[in-house]
């Protein structure tokens, strides 16, 4: 974890109910202390409409963590990519089921939603976002290669954003890092009103 995120917050105890390294990044970008606790709720359920599926699960997460961890913030997340005629595409099981999800992506438009839930002793807040991602028309060796590449295992439509995919992505309409995994601005505003401390308050 770097220095900033490192800095004990002397009013309020973060925690990341989440083992993904991207948000954690996230959350140290913006100068929070925080430790991780990672959810242990059953995430089943039947729910087809992307936005109300990441709000119900970021809320069951955070629920589960808040339980054991009464007196802190949690912070829990979660995405998924949606793409028409295909419907909600999480984590590829394998490399044919990333291969499978890219081809379909290729040359398209898909939907990446997070949810985000804040909960502590005073309640829940949730959200949801939404952006547009556009992708190039690929080549069957450029799926290929990158599903060869291994970035596409633990990643929401089998791509990162963030990483080798970026050469991929034509253009994006929203925010970029709720693609990544966690819109920064909308959480900062509910955190700031909890009086979680951030590096700039610190100077």
């Amino acid at each position: 974890m770097s220095d900033i995120s490192a800095i004990k917050n002397p009013v309020r105890e973060v925690i990341l109910a989440s083992a993904s390294p991207r948000r954690r990044e996230l959350l140290e970008q913006i100068g929070v202390s925080f430790r991780i606790c990672v959810s242990d709720a059953d995430e089943r359920c039947d729910i087809s409409d992307p936005e109300d599926l990441v709000r119900f699960l970021s809320e069951k997460k955070a629920e589960s963590v808040f339980e054991q961890n009464p007196d802190a913030v949690i912070i829990a997340a979660d995405t998924v990519v949606y793409l028409e005629g295909e419907g909600i595409m999480g984590k590829p099981k394998d490399d044919a089921d990333a291969y499978r999800m890219i081809s379909k992506l290729s040359g398209n438009v898909n939907e990446v939603y997070t949810g985000v839930t804040v909960r502590d002793k005073d309640g829940a807040e949730t959200f949801a976002v939404k952006t547009e991602v556009h992708f190039k028309k690929l080549s069957d060796k450029e799926i290929r290669d990158y599903v060869a590449s291994g970035e596409c295992s633990d990643k929401a439509g089998a791509y990162a954003i963030q990483g080798r995919a970026c050469v991929f992505i034509e253009k994006i309409n929203g925010d970029y890092f709720n693609v990544v995994g966690l819109p920064l601005s909308p959480l900062y505003d509910i955190l700031k009103k909890k009086g979680v401390i951030f590096w700039a308050s610190l100077t």
